[in-house]
């Protein structure tokens, strides 16, 4: 819930903010001047007391924190931390009323629902009250020893193991120069990857990604073995092979030492993003204020990001640590999505704002610097796209991202019609322009249509913003058919969008909004 700054945290898809009319802007919520990131930034770096506690962290009980619930006394917990966020207030993109829906109470899952993602121990680090009592039961005590409020370790929760008929299992087999790890997931598996694979100075980590769920096998190997490594995917048997050369012929007596989270079976959502350090290897201009980076995974990392998801960027930034959503792209058009998982390069286009706060960072790197990455996140499916003949893609500046490749695998697909209305303020903000107009021209089953709210006098195509005109023109239902809509753009036009196609008689399973 709490809604940490727009500017350098907002959806995946998008770059660009609107305001409630659908024009583009920087704010969800206008803010007052100096008030923006960058200030909070600096104010929270200021010495000023922002607890009011002088420096104190305290044990907070239930009925202490529902005390702190009004305006100017607002404090909420998040993983069991509590914080008094008063004086971020004036400074929150979303407003007041989206903060004060957290006041007094558990926030953390209205803000897993918004931004998990985001390291709110760094944004608001001077304004950490203290940890949540807990509340002892014999059973939790016979397992927690109690911990002092100085170590501030987060509470630990016990949850139900899941059903172990279900639970990946994984098994391993070594010749005199390689190591073998097999994962058997018990369900098929999509063909475009579903596993991560990072292996540095010794230390395996593979990720499975089955849906909602991860399954995580992390080791510190018996012996020292080669960088490379090989992953073999058998979608229809749920089979995973990783593959690693041996440093010295010989049989190991065991796989290695396992790690923490090694053979456990999560929700996503419960287990931490795991960064590695990618280089820039390139940096080329799309238009005047976007362009193509180009990153190199490390050297043992194996990552493929299917169709619709995303990864995050982070970088420290006067101290604060700023995450940012970004939906790769291939490197053209004219690529296909079915390229190979093994150590394939990230394409990202992202459009530079002047004031931001993490692309100025990023536009400013040189080629051999790194950055931090994520690995795939995202709620998007396939699976609702099967026997699907019309798609209909409506996206907002650089809310195209993520309709990049869908375009590419729907025209690889037997999706009848493929139908892109693009959404822009003028013409030279349009992206791969000549790319869509050449696949257009050359494909029947793919059109586009671009629409621009401040255009220049020479401009011919349609004026405007979305609204039901709009999308009565551009969808329609055959009789018989099966249809599908994909939505991504700035806040304010995702929501309105969504809101136009269920009164147009879209149901919610026919619609994907993509977020962050």
């Amino acid at each position: 819930m709490l809604n940490i700054p727009t500017q350098s945290f907002p959806a995946a898809c998008s770059q660009q903010r609107v305001g409630p009319s659908g024009q583009s802007g920087r704010n969800k919520v206008a803010l007052k001047p100096g008030h923006s990131l960058m200030d909070w930034i600096r104010f929270s770096k200021s010495g000023k007391d922002l607890t009011g506690l002088r420096g104190r962290l305290i044990e907070v009980t239930q009925e202490e924190l529902q005390k702190h619930n009004t305006r100017g006394d607002c404090w909420t917990c998040i993983r069991g931390m509590v914080y008094n966020v008063t004086p971020y207030m004036d400074y929150h993109p979303g407003g007041e009323e989206e903060l004060m829906k957290a006041a007094g109470i558990d926030g953390t899952e209205l803000f897993d629902q918004v931004h998990r993602w985001v390291n709110y121990e760094s944004m608001l680090k001077e304004c950490l009250v203290g940890r949540m009592a807990m509340k002892t039961t014999t059973a939790i005590k016979a397992i927690i020893p109690p911990t002092p409020v100085t170590g501030l370790a987060p509470p630990v929760s016990v949850a139900p193991a899941p059903n172990k008929d279900s639970r990946p299992r994984y098994d391993w087999f070594q010749t005199d120069v390689t190591v073998h790890l097999v994962v058997y997931a018990k369900r098929k598996i999509p063909s475009s990857g579903c596993s991560i694979v990072d292996l540095e100075a010794g230390v395996l980590r593979l990720e499975v990604l089955l849906g909602k769920m991860s399954y995580m096998i992390h080791l510190r190997l018996a012996d020292e073995v080669e960088g490379h490594v090989e992953v073999h995917t058998a979608s229809l048997v749920g089979k995973i092979q990783v593959t690693i050369r041996k440093q010295a012929k010989g049989k190991w007596s065991s796989l290695g030492q396992p790690l923490e989270f090694h053979n456990t079976f999560l929700q996503k959502k419960d287990r931490a993003l795991y960064y590695r350090d990618c280089v820039l290897v390139s940096k080329a201009e799309v238009n005047h204020n976007t362009h193509m980076f180009r990153l190199q995974l490390p050297r043992g990392t194996v990552m493929h990001v299917p169709v619709g998801k995303h990864v995050y960027l982070k970088a420290s930034i006067q101290d604060t640590e700023v995450v940012r959503p970004y939906t790769p792209v291939d490197q053209n058009l004219a690529a296909t999505s079915s390229h190979s998982s093994q150590e394939a390069d990230l394409y990202l286009m992202i459009k530079v704002y002047p004031d931001g706060v993490l692309t100025p960072h990023l536009n400013n790197l040189h080629i051999g610097d790194c950055i931090s990455v994520s690995g795939p996140e995202g709620t998007f499916s396939l699976r609702p796209l099967r026997d699907v003949t019309y798609l209909y893609l409506l996206a907002a500046g650089t809310g195209f991202t993520p309709m990049a490749r869908l375009i590419q695998l729907a025209l690889q697909d037997s999706i009848r019609k493929i139908k892109l209305l693009f959404f822009n303020r003028r013409e030279e903000d349009i992206l791969w322009r000549c790319e869509l107009d050449a696949l257009a021209a050359n494909s029947e089953r793919f059109q586009v249509e671009y629409i621009l709210s401040d255009p220049c006098n020479s401009w011919t195509g349609r004026k405007g913003q979305v609204d039901e005109s709009v999308l009565n023109n551009f969808l329609n239902k055959p009789d018989g058919s099966k249809c599908y809509v994909c939505v991504c753009g700035p806040t304010a036009f995702t929501e309105r969008t969504t809101g136009l196609l269920k009164q147009q008689g879209f149901s919610k399973e026919e619609i994907h909004a993509f977020q962050g």
